[in-house]
């Protein structure tokens, strides 16, 4: 008898502990990668065909307020594994690097029972900081004509390596970044296009964004057969699926900037039965809660760990609506152009921005092809310079990108491009106030340097490991 009372109760074990595993969510993160929220049709774009992602959407609860810190490729991937701000994991310039000590996904969540894998595009250093096992079959290098057709095989493999592990992968696509190359073009006349009100309307201009819608769909095509693969591997029912749009493409007002375009991304979230489905949230949230929502699902304790962001976890299951009350931003545009640090934040509804050195021009050398004739580069920003000696339109887009005043604020919510600068209005004198006493209290606790002396000597320290700015130390600042 006792000896049955001992086998029953390792038998309970043996099933609770399975039932726990269980419990755990597989998660499976797709990055688009510059891709503007707003041109896709899940957030009002006019133009790019995206069936799959729609389909994602209808089965998914859908963010209306999701932000990142930065809108270019390294530090907004750094933020997103790290849960830290720029300024925090040490990664505040593009192509350089995070603190070796910064923890990440893979470090947060293999103790919890995970295996933590990246196909794709990893772009984020040291390796330390970010040891995620890299699984093959998608192109990681983002500057390609034309990117390497896809294989679904080794993400498959990865899936279902091991039924008793859940999975956390991360498959980074490297459409629509430049040079746009992939899809069908013709699916986009450049007539027919409806151009974003931010956008110079020239012929090279229209031509552009069509190989950039698609690019968009092309990427939505990936979104698709990475469902369906999902889906064969019988593991989509205890699978949480994050669709994300990362920073802006690669137009002015976009990608390198800290206007909506920019810093907005599409956050996507399904997981049958336990996340509302064809619901949508205002909650606000950053790519900086992404980790803690996670290590929270995968049975961790987030608020034990060094994360600048929290968890969403209610909102993700639908019993809290509310989140964040802001979202921050920052930019430097080291190593793209000379230094133009901008520093921003929104709540969701108002926008505030600070140019700290608005005497100065702003020049991003890809986009204004000034780089000789690299694949980063686009020919429009030509057309635009030409175009605006003969029109007011153009001549004041060139003028809003090069020419940016000490302050900008705008009301988001009803000017979603940003076009109508409310600084120096007094009626919303009380928005400005609360919002930048905010953003001066989040900018000394990260410990932003301003207008630092030395950011060319920045960012090749952080390449070496030897962060100049940033928190004195790397512990928890909320």
């Amino acid at each position: 008898m006792r000896l049955l009372l001992i086998l029953c109760s390792l038998l309970f074990l043996v099933c609770s502990n399975r039932s726990q595993a269980q419990e755990k969510p597989n998660v499976l993160i797709i990055m688009a990668d510059d891709c503007t929220y707003n041109d896709l049709p899940l957030y009002g774009g006019e133009n790019a065909l995206t069936p799959n992602i729609d389909r994602l959407a209808a089965q998914s609860l859908t963010f209306n307020r999701a932000y990142l810190s930065e809108a270019m490729c390294q530090p907004c991937r750094a933020e997103l594994y790290s849960g830290q701000y720029p300024m925090r994991n040490g990664c505040a310039w593009n192509h350089s690097a995070s603190r070796s000590e910064t923890k990440s996904l893979p470090q947060y969540l293999t103790p919890l029972g995970y295996r933590v894998g990246i196909a794709g595009k990893v772009h984020v250093k040291p390796s330390q900081a970010f040891p995620f096992e890299n699984v093959a079959g998608f192109d990681k290098n983002c500057v390609r004509n034309p990117t390497l057709d896809h294989d679904l095989g080794e993400v498959a493999k990865f899936m279902t390596r091991d039924s008793a592990e859940p999975f956390c992968l991360v498959v980074a696509l490297v459409e629509p970044h430049v040079p746009w190359v992939m899809g069908d073009a013709s699916q986009y006349p450049p007539k027919k296009i409806k151009l974003p009100p931010n956008i110079a309307d020239t012929p090279r201009t229209r031509k552009d964004f069509g190989r950039y819608l698609a690019e968009v769909t092309y990427m939505d095509g990936q979104v698709g057969d990475l469902l369906s693969a999902l889906e064969r591997t019988g593991k989509a029912d205890n699978t949480l699926v994050l669709f994300t749009s990362e920073q802006g493409a690669q137009f002015p007002g976009c990608k390198w900037t800290n206007w909506d375009t920019g810093l907005h991304t599409a956050l996507v979230a399904r997981w049958p039965g336990m996340v509302p489905a064809g619901k949508r949230t205002d909650a606000i949230v950053q790519y900086a809660d992404i980790a803690p929502t996670l290590v929270e699902l995968a049975g961790g304790k987030p608020a034990e760990a060094e994360f600048d962001g929290t968890s969403f976890v209610k909102v993700l299951k639908g019993t809290a609506d509310e989140h964040r009350q802001f979202a921050y931003g920052v930019h430097n545009n080291i190593p793209e152009g000379p230094a133009y640090p901008i520093r921003t934040i929104t709540d969701g509804t108002f926008r505030y921005i600070q140019n700290l050195t608005p005497g100065e021009m702003y020049i991003e050398k890809h986009l204004m092809g000034i780089n000789g004739k690299g694949a980063l580069n686009n020919p429009y920003w030509q057309s635009w310079v030409w175009d605006s000696s003969t029109s007011p339109r153009t001549y004041g887009l060139v003028k809003r990108y090069m020419m940016r005043p000490s302050e900008e604020l705008y009301e988001t919510a009803a000017d979603p491009y940003e076009m109508n600068n409310l600084a120096n209005s007094p009626e919303y004198a009380n928005q400005k106030k609360r919002l930048f006493n905010e953003l001066t209290r989040w900018l000394e606790q990260q410990g932003d340097p301003g207008i630092p002396q030395d950011t060319f000597e920045a960012i090749e320290a952080a390449r070496r490991g030897e962060h100049l700015y940033g928190p004195s130390t790397n512990s928890t600042k909320k």
